[in-house]
Formats: structure tokens, C-alpha cells, sequence
């Protein structure tokens, strides 16, 4: 039974909206990481993968919350790594890290590279398969960054009602955001570059975490913030430069 008592006090309410917002931030890579990966798949079905990726982390997040004990031993050492003792939770950071600097440096190449000369133009992923392996990817990412979100969690608020109030705000809020977040990335090649620079940054944090380097993430959402600052006054000054070679056309 769940004791909702806690959220009637301004202690719980403060806590729940300092959670609620801190949940939302630390979305923001597993959003990035949604808006890339359906960019892979046709579009009539990118909506509803978002949709499915979004809701598996919510799944992810709450299951992990009722298996607070197993995280809890997830953090005895279980082997031994270039001299670093690693952690069941550590080997979890370190396969998404790694996995997540693959795939953002695969990206990137297609992004900057493109098809070679002559070469034919990437496929899109279609049908059943296509779809699910999309899926499974999102689900690799969907696991470190549950992880990340439910520890994170159990650091700020000690009632198990106001993290999962938490949580279920913070992915409502991701999913109203997602195909906006998506269709401005998709319009504009500069930020979908910026978005994998992003990723491939957050997989060498995870990477590090793991062998007990903790870099903290608002040094990557403050460089990245700057970045895209930048970036949007260059789009907005190429519009308007657009705009004025039209009128004087």
C-alpha cells in the first residue's frame, strides 16, 4: 500500500517538484537518443516508436523502484578490470557507454560523411523487424538510464509514492516533448550533429562512472547548452539572411 500522506506537506510537495525537475533533465539524453534512433525508421511509424521507447522507460523506471534491494547489490564488486574493481551496476554503465559511443560515432559519420560517390542512399528500417530492432536499441539505453534516474531518485526523496510521482510527471512531460524535440532536430542537419556530440559525450561520462571517474553532467548539459545557444543564433541569422536576399529579389 502506498503512503500518499507525504505530498499534503510542503516538504513533500518541494520534494516532488525538485525530483519532478531533475527527472526531466537527466531525460533529456534518452530523448536525444529517441529522436535519433526514429530518424532509422519510416516516417508514419516514428511517432509510435518514440510513444513505445518513452513508455518502456517509464516501465523500466517503476520496475527498478520495487527492486530497490537488488540495485542496492548491484554495487558489490563481481570482477576485476585493468586494476578496477567493477560492480554489477558499473558493468551495466560500462556496456551502455560504450554502446552509446558506438552508435553516436556511427551517426555522426553517416551524418557528416554521407552515402559514398556513386554509392546508394541508407535504407530506412521497415516492417516488423526494422521496427523492433530500433526498439531494442532504445531498450539497451532505456535500461542505464532508468538505472541512473531510480539512483538518482533514492538520493533525493525518501518515500516510494513521491519518486514514482517523480517519475510518471517527468516522462509525461518527455512525451509531450518528444516529436517536437524530434521534428526540430530533423530540420535542421547542424543540431542533429550537435544532439550525437551530446550522446557521444554522455557515453564517455558512463564509461568513466564505471571505473569510479564521476564526472558530474552539468559540466556536459552547460558545454552543450552553450553549443546550441551559438547554434541557434547562426540559424536564426541565416533565416533572416534568407528572408532579406528574398525581399531584395
Amino acid at each position: 500500500m502506498f503512503d500518499f500522506q507525504p505530498l499534503l506537506t510542503a516538504q513533500g510537495l518541494l520534494s516532488l517538484a525538485s525530483l519532478s525537475a531533475l527527472e526531466i533533465v537527466l531525460g533529456i539524453d534518452n530523448i536525444v537518443f529517441i529522436a535519433i534512433v526514429s530518424e532509422r525508421i519510416e516516417e508514419s511509424r516514428r511517432a509510435l516508436l518514440r510513444r513505445v521507447g518513452l513508455g518502456l522507460a517509464l516501465i523500466l523506471r517503476l520496475g527498478l523502484l520495487f527492486a530497490l534491494a537488488w540495485i542496492m547489490g548491484l554495487t558489490r564488486p563481481v570482477l576485476s578490470l585493468l586494476g578496477q574493481h567493477l560492480s554489477g551496476r558499473d558493468l551495466v554503465l560500462l556496456g551502455g557507454g560504450l554502446f552509446l559511443m558506438a552508435k553516436a560515432t556511427h551517426e555522426l559519420f553517416r551524418s557528416t560523411e554521407g552515402p559514398t560517390a556513386g554509392g546508394p542512399e541508407p535504407q530506412l528500417a521497415t516492417g516488423r523487424a526494422g521496427f523492433a530492432l530500433m526498439l531494442a536499441q532504445i531498450l539497451i539505453l532505456d535500461i542505464v538510464f532508468s538505472l541512473d534516474s531510480v539512483i538518482t531518485a533514492v538520493g533525493m526523496a525518501q518515500q516510494l509514492s513521491i519518486m514514482m510521482i517523480a517519475m510518471v510527471l517527468a516522462v509525461v512531460v518527455m512525451l509531450l516533448g518528444a516529436n517536437a524535440i524530434s521534428a526540430f532536430i530533423h530540420r535542421h542537419p547542424s543540431l542533429k550533429v550537435l544532439a550525437l556530440s551530446f550522446l557521444l559525450m554522455i557515453g564517455v561520462l558512463l564509461v568513466a562512472d564505471a571505473f569510479g571517474k564521476h564526472i558530474s553532467k552539468g559540466y556536459i548539459y552547460f558545454a552543450m547548452a552553450y553549443a546550441l545557444a551559438v547554434d541557434l543564433f547562426n540559424i536564426r541569422r541565416r533565416k533572416a539572411a534568407e528572408r532579406k536576399t528574398a525581399r531584395a529579389g
